[in-house]
């Protein structure tokens, strides 16, 4: 039982959208559902209250513990020898496009590593693809049998394996129930796939929407990024996000959210968040403001690139198979 409802959190947490933030540059930092192509962070971008986002956003995501777990000397040696791969022109500058470069490498080796861990869960024959009846099997197991009777939340269980066959469906696109490795990596990251857009706006609409009525209203869209705590008086940046939804979300004004003004908010493409990422850490690093960084400027804000992209959140392994 303890193994299913593990395996089903953590299939939740892939299917659901990340909390997720642009810079100051681009978009407000509350910014909860905005996809960054790969994962940047599942944190807030909000400086006033700690750097996990840039934290992960220059370390890397999935083995933050690893980086945070070093002694000071230790992290210093660590940062150094990411620095060097960073500068890959090797002048003792990191420069804007190094920076953006290697954030992007990292987006990139999150989303292969993701995939490569998840396969070998699901490709029980070993033929290289997963069908939709072994991810199913694998991922429900016997309670389809048992209709879920025994399940506390049944018909959330429900509701997800519903959910888990229309997306991997839609990742499927020969329509032949088997996924190869791109269609899997469609499944799981849904927002990196053109194809998939579609879907992705209306599991959005389906997660916001409480009361069904197809579209966002701005209590469902406060809701989804805050709960007040009994007494609590509702901070800045929430009274900003409820300008943005009449202002900026909500273009014909109606008091709602429809799908393609959901597109709009959470898909942005032209707005590359690795550059501004980039931009970001520069901007509070470059402390003789030339405009790139040196490995002193960087120990000197160790804390804070502990937290960032650079080091995978503080987790990121040096080693020799991960090459740029």
């Amino acid at each position: 039982m303890n193994n299913i409802l593990s395996t089903m959190v953590l299939l939740k947490s892939l299917a659901s959208f990340c909390f997720l933030a642009t810079v100051a540059f681009a978009v407000p930092a509350q910014e909860k559902r905005v996809h960054h192509q790969a994962h940047l962070s599942d944190h807030v971008h909000d400086d006033d209250h700690g750097y996990q986002y840039d934290h992960e956003a220059f370390l890397g995501k999935e083995d933050a513990k690893t980086f945070d777990q070093l002694t000071p000397e230790e992290s210093k040696e660590r940062l150094a020898k990411i620095v060097d791969r960073i500068d890959t022109d090797k002048d003792g500058y990191i420069s804007h496009s190094e920076l953006h470069y290697w954030i992007k490498h990292r987006q990139r080796r999150y989303i292969e590593d993701n995939v490569n861990k998840h396969w070998k869960d699901y490709d029980s024959n070993h033929d290289n693809k997963i069908a939709w009846e072994e991810y199913k099997n694998t991922t429900y197991g016997y309670y389809l049998d048992e209709d879920f009777s025994d399940v506390e939340d049944k018909d959330t269980y429900k509701t997800m394996l519903i959910r888990d066959e229309r997306r991997f469906k839609t990742a499927d696109r020969d329509g032949d129930g088997i996924a190869t490795r791109e269609e899997f990596t469609a499944f799981l990251h849904p927002e990196e796939f053109d194809y998939m857009k579609d879907l992705v706006v209306q599991e959005t609409v389906e997660d916001i929407d409480k009361n069904g009525d197809g579209k966002i209203n701005l209590v469902e869209y406060i809701g989804d990024m805050y709960t007040p705590e009994n007494g609590e008086s509702e901070p800045d940046w929430v009274q900003t996000e409820r300008k943005h939804f009449s202002e900026i979300r909500d273009g014909n004004k109606d008091g709602y959210l429809d799908t393609n003004e959901v597109a709009q908010w959470i898909l942005p493409g032209d707005v590359d968040h690795a550059d501004n990422e980039a931009k970001h850490l520069i901007h509070e690093t470059d402390t003789d403001k030339d405009g790139r960084l040196t490995l002193s400027e960087l120990l000197d804000k160790i804390d804070f690139i502990k937290m960032s992209t650079i080091t995978d959140y503080g987790g990121m392994r040096v080693d020799s198979h991960d090459e740029l």
